[in-house]
């Protein structure tokens, strides 16, 4: 994660006063399921149970989006963001987008 850099869920940060807007920031990624992984949550799915390798690869993939996110928001002059939010799509059969995004802003 980018150093100094508040997230927020909310439209304020606590204890922050926000001194200027810069706009809507983004990031993104698009992932791939692996074969051998899935054939193996196939069969986890079978007998229940968490399946750890789509876990791991949507904590990955979410840390990617925010980092892409965060270093949009730092090209523009912001150190925080508010209002995060996260949205997926699929994008084919095998493929899907993870997407972050908020407000960017200067707060003291």
């Amino acid at each position: 994660m980018s150093q100094g850099m508040h997230l927020s869920n909310t439209e304020t940060i606590p204890g922050k006063l926000i001194t200027a807007s810069y706009g809507l920031v983004q990031g993104s990624t698009v992932r791939a399921k692996n074969v051998f992984k899935d054939f193996g949550a196939g069969l986890k799915n079978m007998v229940g149970g968490e399946l750890k390798a789509y876990t791991e690869l949507l904590q990955e993939s979410r840390n990617e989006a925010l980092q892409r996110m965060m270093l949009d928001a730092q090209a523009r002059g912001a150190n925080a963001i508010v209002n995060v939010r996260f949205a997926t799509s699929s994008v084919s059969g095998g493929a899907a987008e993870l997407f972050a995004y908020g407000t960017a802003v200067t707060v003291q």
